[in-house]
């Protein structure tokens, strides 16, 4: 990791990234398992957080390959929050806004830090 890879390691895109993708991590996790699952006891829809977790060592590390990829990655649990944000209970619609927060947040964050990525090295 050279110098400009290190100091843009810490920019606000890559906090943001890190910090949005741990807690979207967290909230499918609680959504499924305890808060409101699909069904009582928990569902198996808990797995759907295991993609998730397959570009978080890339993303703590600063690799701008899985910053691209991974902004596709998020795509669909921005649309999964967005259809249950209609759903009939109050804490799965508190989950579904937490997670299209979460989702969304880590979309720009993912194309703010290769766009700066790529304006350091001069390939705007």
């Amino acid at each position: 990791m050279n110098a400009q890879q290190s100091a843009a390691g810490k920019s606000w895109p890559h906090k943001l990234a890190v910090a949005s993708l741990l807690a979207l991590v967290f909230i499918s996790l609680a959504w499924e398992l305890w808060l409101a699952p699909l069904r009582p006891g928990g569902s198996w829809l808990a797995v759907k957080a295991l993609p998730l977790c397959l570009p978080l060592a890339g993303i703590l590390k600063g690799r701008v390959y899985t910053f691209q990829y991974s902004s596709l990655l998020v795509l669909p649990y921005f649309a999964e929050a967005v259809v249950r944000l209609f759903d009939a209970s109050a804490a799965s619609r508190a989950c579904a806004g937490a997670a299209l927060l979460c989702s969304a947040a880590f979309f720009v964050a993912c194309l703010a830090y290769v766009k700066q990525q790529r304006k350091a090295v001069g390939n705007v």
